[in-house]
């Protein structure tokens, strides 16, 4: 299967390429822009950080100036229709199968006809999304916000007293008072991510992903062996 945009920005040439690594044995094979000179700077500045900063607080990987643009093992297509989640990060889910992939280096042109429907408000919402399907640390952060505020609530109430024990109080109850809002704060964010960290759990528990996915399947030696899963699909 190879998956492409309709706006002409995917070069349809570059499958010819994508079936030739798949024939090396590559079950993905993804197109890489190398080029981004028909986006605006806004766009490869955000677009950037979105890879950088996923990579960075996901477990799945996803390829940088990488995007829909594919071909795909029928095995690979067919692990994909298990998962069956319904808020699908594509770009995710391409990465989350795994399997044996290499990328394909190509400038993308620019748009041949129409505007793209993609606006700054639908692309932070996709971003989003991304997020909110492959990482918990939105959830689970506050409860290290909340520790650092308690260990600084601490420390400051520690200078209050002993300034106060040196050159007497200036302003009574105040010292008092912020130490107080500031500790009860952190004990609210690190009950907060306690919170988070069991809804982070349930998160992943109702996608229902599967724990494994086969690689190849043999039935043993002899007659009845089956051919590996890639060699039944090609």
């Amino acid at each position: 299967m190879v998956v492409m945009d309709v706006d002409l920005q995917d070069p349809p040439e570059l499958i010819a390429g994508f079936i030739e690594k798949w024939r090396e044995g590559y079950d993905v094979v993804y197109a890489t822009r190398e080029d981004r000179g028909a986006d605006t700077f806004a766009k490869r500045f955000t677009a950037g950080g979105f890879y950088r900063l996923f990579n960075k607080i996901s477990a799945v990987k996803i390829p940088e100036n990488t995007g829909d643009y594919r071909l795909m093992d029928r095995r690979v297509v067919e692990t994909i229709k298990t998962l069956p989640e319904r808020s699908r990060f594509m770009k995710g889910l391409f990465a989350w199968v795994g399997f044996k992939s290499v990328g394909v280096a190509y400038a993308r042109p620019a748009r041949a006809a129409g505007e793209t429907k993609f606006n700054f408000w639908r692309l932070w919402n996709f971003a989003i999304d991304g997020f909110a399907s492959f990482s918990t640390a939105p959830l689970r952060v506050w409860s290290y916000i909340g520790g650092v505020i308690a260990l600084l609530s601490v420390l400051y109430a520690s200078v209050i007293i002993i300034r106060t024990l040196v050159t007497g109080n200036d302003v009574p109850g105040y010292a008092s008072l912020l130490t107080f809002i500031l500790f009860f704060g952190s004990v609210q964010m690190i009950s907060v991510g306690i919170l988070g960290e069991y809804i982070a759990r349930l998160f992943v528990e109702v996608k229902g992903r599967p724990i494994y996915i086969v690689d190849e399947v043999y039935a043993g030696a002899g007659e009845d062996a089956k051919p590996p899963a890639k060699a039944a699909a090609e």
